[in-house]
């Protein structure tokens, strides 16, 4: 079975003003199903042919180029798009909330390290929130399309938030000021999605 671009679940407009509707469109319509469709190319006639995304990436040989970029843009977009919403930002609640005070010591604290990682990742790339095994969060980086479930990324667990600090993400509304953006995007977080795939995956 071919892996497929997911709809939106909201207009393209829905996060204006943080997010604008011609970034959207072009993010979404034009990158997220550019890695779809040669993400499904590059293991047709494979052994990965058939297998969920995550299990692919779990399992990747790190030199297959291909599967790796498309693979990882693949799975990193339908996070991206899926941790949004228009009616976004605040801070979490209940047991997630609880988590990021106890590993970070405080919302603030946390937002000031997610956005750091996001700042200062080199180049494209990706800031992350991760939960490990037993609940623990951890903040980390990556570039590209690397992401925390292929082997070697540096980042431990399951990625629950991830922001992606690609140019195309935000430059046709902030340009180079890409802490605009990471500031932009705290208002656009859909806390309650990310709370789901914290008890999914502690």
């Amino acid at each position: 079975m071919a892996f497929e671009l997911p709809p939106l679940k909201y207009a393209s407009d829905a996060l204006e003003p943080h997010i604008d509707a011609r970034t959207m469109e072009i993010h979404h319509d034009k990158h997220h199903a550019g890695y779809t469709s040669k993400l499904n190319d590059a293991i047709e006639g494979t052994d990965m042919e058939g297998k969920n995304i995550e299990n692919i990436l779990t399992n990747l040989d790190m030199e297959n180029k291909a599967v790796r970029n498309n693979g990882g843009g693949y799975f990193n977009h339908n996070l991206y798009w899926e941790i949004m919403g228009p009616n976004g930002g605040g801070k979490p609640e209940g047991e997630l909330a609880t988590a990021i005070d106890k590993h970070f010591g405080s919302f603030e604290a946390f937002k000031d390290e997610f956005s750091k990682a996001g700042a200062t990742q080199f180049g494209s790339g990706w800031a992350w929130l991760c939960v490990q095994e037993g609940g623990k969060l951890e903040v980390c980086s990556s570039p590209n399309q690397d992401n925390p479930l292929m082997p070697g990324v540096g980042c431990g667990g399951y990625p629950i938030l991830g922001m992606d600090v690609w140019e195309h993400a935000y430059y046709l509304k902030y340009q180079n000021q890409r802490p605009a953006y990471i500031e932009a995007f705290f208002n656009v977080i859909n806390w309650e999605e990310v709370a789901k795939r914290y008890a999914q995956h502690k």
